[in-house]
């Protein structure tokens, strides 16, 4: 099939692989405009771009694909289907209608459940225990679409954002392509979405990603791994020059008795960075200081020792 493929990052290259491999004609690769990154804030190409450019692929990094010239040049490309993966960007009608068959998304959650920005992260943080990926036909409505495709996958109790990420890449990846295939030969069964148990998953917002030592520990323990690795839920770690910022990559909830111990919200109980909450407690099991890689705890006490009764902030 001659495809469009719109995505900017990792999560989106896996599938791009895939349908080139699979031998489809990818007439243009649009990505995300180049962004600062790094200490020195320098311009860089996100991975999907990155790829494209590697493989020789037309690439367009449009500010916004509503701009006329943008809608006109997409139209002319005369294509049999797009494909959508975390782009980042909503398309106006006239690009989702272009192509023949329509234009198809890769989303990270069991739709209606999640339609959003951040399905993977805001399933872990609401301490779901199943998510999946399925491939929706895109229509006006945010993720409101018929599905041809899905995928469950369980979320385990040390799952990570990063681990389903990657997890959920390589499963929707195959999906796509085999429904694309379907799609070609006519087979393709598209089902609408149910009216019940719709739910949005909102953007994630710099000011939620500092910790909350109050809130019950569940809750804590899905922040932590829901935001983990980016943007890393963070805490302030006191010390002898001044509170210092760590970021807690990875945590597992325990259901103790705080009382017993006489610990109080944000306070270690142990030489092992478990730490009080609202109701029970985390252990932290990875953890990463500022201008630091991430160490596992154990790794991380050796050179920053952490006595119980200090208090997080």
């Amino acid at each position: 099939m001659r495809l469009a493929f719109l995505g900017t990052p990792d999560f989106a290259l896996t599938t791009l692989r895939r349908l080139v491999a699979a031998g489809h004609e990818i007439a243009c690769v649009y990505s995300q405009p180049p962004a600062p990154r790094g200490r020195g804030q320098t311009l860089k190409a996100s991975p999907v771009h990155a790829y494209a450019l590697d493989q020789g692929l037309i690439v367009r990094t449009p500010a916004s694909m509503r701009d006329p010239g943008e809608v006109f040049a997409f139209e002319a490309l005369e294509l049999d289907a797009a494909v959508v993966v975390a782009f980042g960007q909503i398309l106006p009608g006239e690009v989702l209608d272009a192509p023949v068959f329509g234009a198809f998304n890769l989303h990270g959650s069991l739709l209606p459940r999640w339609r959003g920005a951040a399905p993977i992260q805001r399933a872990i943080m609401a301490g779901d225990a199943v998510t999946g990926v399925e491939v929706m036909r895109m229509t006006q409505g945010l993720d409101e679409g018929p599905i041809l495709a899905s995928e469950t996958l369980r979320i385990g109790p040390l799952d990570t954002a990063g681990a389903i990420f990657e997890r959920m890449a390589d499963i929707g990846a195959e999906l796509m392509a085999r429904t694309l295939a379907a799609v070609e030969r006519g087979e393709a069964v598209e089902t609408p979405q149910s009216e019940d148990g719709v739910t949005y998953a909102k953007k994630i917002r710099p000011k939620e990603a500092r910790i909350d030592w109050t809130r019950p520990g569940i809750e804590v323990d899905g922040k932590i791994r829901g935001l983990s690795p980016f943007p890393g839920a963070w805490f302030q770690l006191p010390t002898d020059k001044g509170p210092v910022r760590v970021k807690a990559q990875l945590s597992a909830f325990e259901d103790v008795a705080i009382e017993d111990r006489a610990g109080t919200p944000g306070q270690v109980l142990d030489d092992r960075l478990l730490v009080a909450t609202g109701q029970g407690a985390v252990r932290l099991l990875r953890v990463q200081r500022e201008g630091r890689g991430p160490q596992d705890a154990e790794v991380f006490l050796r050179g920053s020792a952490v006595a119980a009764g200090v208090t997080l902030g």
